[in-house]
């Protein structure tokens, strides 16, 4: 996992989720998936950062 994206057993289910939240990284992907875009997602989620939606991104990629 990358320093933005973490899972940890008892937190979520141990689901991934975004470093520092409780916001799963399936929630953003389903977001983007929708047509939401960045800066949306950073207004509705101001504890996000831009690097925490590259980094969901970047799994997708991979």
């Amino acid at each position: 996992m990358s320093a933005y994206i973490e899972s940890r057993e008892g937190v979520m289910m141990g689901k991934p989720r975004l470093a520092g939240t409780r916001i799963p990284v399936y929630l953003i992907l389903q977001k983007l998936d929708a047509g939401e875009t960045e800066a949306e997602i950073l207004n509705e989620f101001p504890q996000l950062s831009a690097e925490h939606i590259r980094a969901v991104v970047s799994l997708r990629q991979a």
